[in-house]
């Protein structure tokens, strides 16, 4: 997976911009707010179809523009793809893959991208959603059945919260759940079954890169949490969501929202046994971190056949020394790789790969 060139229009602080790509490692130096980030976005666009900044479109306009436009020429298996995602004041975007105009279902998994900025160093000390949400990205692009099943997900929970709410303000009668509870008990065995699935093969994959960014001193393990599911489940998975959620119906009418599902469970992480997210040192946890990552990139490659883009906004700054070189060791010339940052002092003296200088929204090499 790599990709091959990259055209802005009207994009954030571009008027225009066109890049042709190294296929190794891309590396763009700029003092902040210079448009660094910008070419990422624009990249993990493509991956998952919308940007991992904003959930507004139009700011992705520059403004007092009417539209912009990201195209994407890529190659994937050795196939040469084109994305085009045309954003337009007040009108949804248009996207098309190779001329075709598709929906956003229709991108995820065409593409794969991962993405490790400052704010994924929280991943291990940070809520349960953004756990999820690391989980979620990663599964979906592996196998796109997965998105659309948890786009469904999302869709009947909301439902079935917006008639909790109801039913509590005596605006409808508690059995009209039924049917939602069905359905969202099958979305709900779908999800945990696949997320199972992937942690057990994280696992492996994390503790071996763990293992070697620590010297194999500590060792790394994933389990997935199950929220309100104190022992492994032995019957069907969705026969036990639909017992929970009857049984738990009284309460869920009081607060007005679904207390069991996919969507309040949890992954743990541990070192030596130990709990990361309590007990780990901020080192840990970093080292932690960047273990899931490298192995997302392994996880992607053994799903696929191929290693996904790695995008790397400016945690160089982030890792000492040891971890820098540790992870530009693992990257070098096997993944195609776009690294942002603020000075060349992060990056050993011997260069290496394509260097970007950015300000204000012109790129030059």
């Amino acid at each position: 997976m790599r990709v091959e060139k990259l055209v802005l229009r009207n994009f954030r602080n571009y008027v225009h911009l066109q890049l042709k790509l190294t296929q190794n490692i891309n590396i763009f130096i700029g003092n902040n707010a210079q448009g660094k980030t910008n070419i990422l976005e624009a990249i993990y666009l493509a991956a998952m179809g919308r940007s991992h900044r904003t959930n507004v479109d139009s700011e992705m306009i520059r403004w007092q523009e009417p539209d912009s436009m990201v195209d994407i020429l890529f190659s994937r298996q050795n196939v040469e793809n084109r994305l085009v995602f045309h954003f337009i004041n007040n009108q949804n975007k248009e996207i098309l893959l190779n001329e075709g105009k598709v929906k956003l279902r229709d991108v995820i998994g065409s593409f794969n991208a991962v993405l490790f900025s400052p704010e994924d160093l929280t991943l291990i000390k940070g809520m349960p959603a953004e756990r999820r949400r690391f989980l979620d990205v990663e599964i979906s692009q592996a196998n796109p059945a997965y998105y659309r099943q948890l786009t469904h997900y999302t869709r009947i929970l909301m439902q079935r919260n917006n008639l909790l709410k109801k039913i509590r303000e005596n605006k409808a009668k508690a059995d009209l759940l039924d049917p939602w509870d069905e359905q969202l008990s099958q979305g709900a065995a779908f999800i945990v079954r696949k997320r199972q699935e992937a942690v057990k093969k994280l696992t492996m994959l994390a503790n071996l890169m763990h293992r070697r960014l620590t010297a194999n001193r500590e060792s790394l393990a994933l389990a997935y949490n199950q929220h309100g599911c104190e022992k492994p489940i032995t019957t069907d998975l969705a026969v036990w969501y639909r017992q929970e959620l009857v049984s738990q119906r009284g309460n869920d009418i009081f607060r007005g929202s679904t207390g069991v599902g996919p969507h309040r469970d949890d992954l743990l992480l541990t070192v030596n046994g130990v709990n990361l997210r309590t007990y780990g040192s901020q080192g840990q946890q970093r080292t932690g971190v960047l273990a899931l990552k490298l192995a997302e990139l392994e996880f992607i490659k053994s799903e696929t056949g191929e290693y996904p883009v790695l995008l790397l906004d400016d945690v160089m700054s982030e890792l000492d020394a040891v971890r820098r070189e540790q992870l530009l060791l693992f990257i070098r010339d096997k993944i195609q790789t776009f690294i942002t940052a603020t000075e060349e002092k992060y990056f050993p003296e011997w260069r290496f790969g394509k260097y970007y200088h950015v300000i204000n929204g012109t790129v030059t090499e």
